[in-house]
């Protein structure tokens, strides 16, 4: 509908094919009987700055075989938020008729539990080469991010956010209100801030510790998917990120947490956009029509 709407096109990859190219979304969602997808979506002039939006889609998360308890586990329809913030503001973008070439990447799964189920101590080779240890089934978005960051980073784009409802140490340093965000350009970081305080959609920045990236080694595979002690989840989760769009300078990563917990003004208790109106903008300041 969002594409039909906008007049973009749509391709979504599943099947043997997203088993073959994209071998983290695919064995993240194997265990389930709604099959794992990647949803990709195109819109603008072909001529236009890219700019590439990548949102996390797990429509429920169990936590896999490192199952989850269950008061951890009530709200996890919302893990889906990172892709709704994504396809919000790609819908505002094209909407507004901007001045950019719009690539939108949905890694859509659902991390259940069967015996297709991926397992901790696999090792999985990542769409970008990159070898990657499960040390936690529970620590599953990032790497379906991780094979649509690869992707995105292919064409090298000249801005490139992606949105999750990642960590836990994020919501411990910063509450539900406020998204974490990381970047390694200052420059964009100012203009982002600058846009949350226009669009009032507040996020703060987290620091992008280079020396944590020790802690995601792994005797066995090029990097593991989690740390190996129980500091610093935020940044090397955003670090694990990174690795997967090397060649793209201009990259945000937001950690969100979907949900609003409590009824405020305008903003009832439930499912909350975060980063939407900030990112469009962004987009619209950047890239006018």
């Amino acid at each position: 509908a969002l594409a039909g709407r906008h007049g973009a096109t749509v391709a979504v990859i599943a099947g043997a094919e997203l088993e073959r190219d994209f071998p983290l979304v695919h064995a993240v969602g194997a265990a389930s009987t709604r099959q794992p997808r990647l949803i990709d979506l195109s819109w603008g002039p072909e001529d236009a700055p890219r700019v590439t939006l990548v949102g996390k889609g797990v429509a429920f998360d169990t936590g896999g075989l490192d199952i989850k308890p269950s008061a951890g586990m009530l709200l996890m329809k919302k893990d889906m938020g990172g892709a709704a913030a994504a396809l919000a503001a790609a819908d505002m973008a094209m909407g507004a008729g901007l001045r950019l070439r719009l690539r939108l990447l949905i890694p859509a799964v659902e991390n259940a539990i069967s015996g297709e189920a991926f397992r901790p101590g696999d090792v999985i080779r990542s769409r970008a080469g990159l070898t990657v240890e499960i040390g936690n089934t529970d620590a599953e978005g990032r790497l379906i991010l991780a094979d649509a960051l690869a992707l995105a980073d292919a064409e090298a784009p000249d801005l490139l956010i992606d949105f999750a409802t990642l960590t836990g140490a994020a919501r411990t340093a910063l509450g539900p209100d406020l998204p974490a965000y990381f970047t390694e350009d200052d420059a964009l970081a100012a203009a982002f801030e600058a846009a949350g305080r226009t669009a009032i959609d507040p996020v703060w920045r987290l620091p992008l510790h280079a020396p944590y990236a020790s802690l995601l080694a792994s005797k066995v595979a090029d990097l593991n998917n989690v740390s190996g002690g129980p500091f610093a989840g935020a940044i090397t989760a955003a670090l694990f990120l990174r690795r997967f769009a090397p060649n793209t300078k201009r990259h945000v990563h937001v950690d969100l947490y979907g949900w609003n917990p409590s009824t405020k003004s305008g903003r009832p208790e439930g499912g909350e956009v975060q980063s939407a109106r900030l990112v469009y903008a962004l987009l619209k300041e950047r890239y006018p029509a």
